[in-house]
């Protein structure tokens, strides 16, 4: 298994895995172009992609996942109520959270999460052949104990790192911004990844990947260091490293922390 990130945060957010000759998307909210292009820096095709699995329907999941499929042939799976909220999603086949998804070379556990959309889930991913686990969460507003379950023994982990509380406080936003960001249906902080990111820990977790970064409330180093702090408390030996907007990162993969001598770094 491999796993890149195509662009993460309030303007789209991508995940691509790899898993044997399959690709798997989860969440396309980019512009179809844009989605090409970030693609095609990585060396995969856009039509190598099999299927697209969302997370929930907001603009920056899920934009390009339609035109992917018209274009691409992607097949896009989504719960029922993700697809119900736009008919642009009328093509997605429905996803039952209390069954799990078989698709190519992997299987799809999803999880709901606390965000203000229709029917939000987090996505856990097994590739079948390794058994190679990956979780995604992005637009989490509190940490619930079905998350901390599901992410316990992961391989690879990509969480959001939304906001620092004092720069969200003293930020351009309006209060009910502001609110709704901090709220229990909006965003997980710094603080709260790195509570995540804890829970997380066990030896063979390889990679953890701080995602959805606000632009306006918070910053790769001090995301970092929040997070790296928390970990320097466990026996975490993995990666850490912080993703942006504007370019792909990765490929990040299970076995990094196996390798003999490889120590907690900051992917920066």
């Amino acid at each position: 298994m491999r796993l890149w990130s195509l662009g993460t945060g309030s303007r789209g957010n991508a995940i691509l895995l790899e898993g044997g000759s399959s690709y798997l998307l989860i969440d396309a909210g980019f512009p179809l172009n844009l989605l090409e292009a970030r693609l095609e820096e990585i060396g995969v095709a856009p039509s190598a992609i099999g299927d697209v699995v969302l997370t929930h329907e907001h603009h920056d999941h899920a934009r390009g996942a339609a035109a992917g499929a018209s274009r691409w042939g992607w097949v896009i799976h989504a719960t029922p109520g993700t697809i119900a909220s736009t008919k642009e999603l009328a093509c997605a086949r429905p996803v039952d959270c209390r069954e799990p998804l078989e698709l190519d070379a992997f299987t799809i556990e999803t999880v709901p999460t606390p965000h203000d959309a229709a029917e939000p889930v987090a996505i856990v991913a097994t590739e079948r052949q390794s058994g190679a686990r990956a979780g995604v969460a992005l637009d989490v507003g509190r940490l619930t104990t079905a998350l901390r379950t599901s992410f316990a023994r992961l391989d690879l982990v990509v969480l959001e790192a939304n906001h620092d509380e004092g720069m969200l406080a003293a930020g351009p936003y309006p209060p009910s911004v502001r609110y709704r960001i901090a709220g229990p249906r909006g965003h997980l902080s710094n603080r709260a990844a790195a509570v995540l990111a804890r829970d997380c820990v066990h030896s063979g977790l390889a990679h953890i990947v701080l995602a959805h970064l606000s632009e306006r409330c918070n910053d790769r180093a001090l995301a970092t260091e929040v997070v790296c702090a928390e970990l320097a408390h466990t026996r975490f030996r993995g990666r850490l490293s912080a993703v942006t907007q504007d370019r792909p990162a990765g490929p990040f993969a299970p076995d990094a922390a196996r390798l003999p001598g490889h120590q907690l770094g900051l992917g920066l």
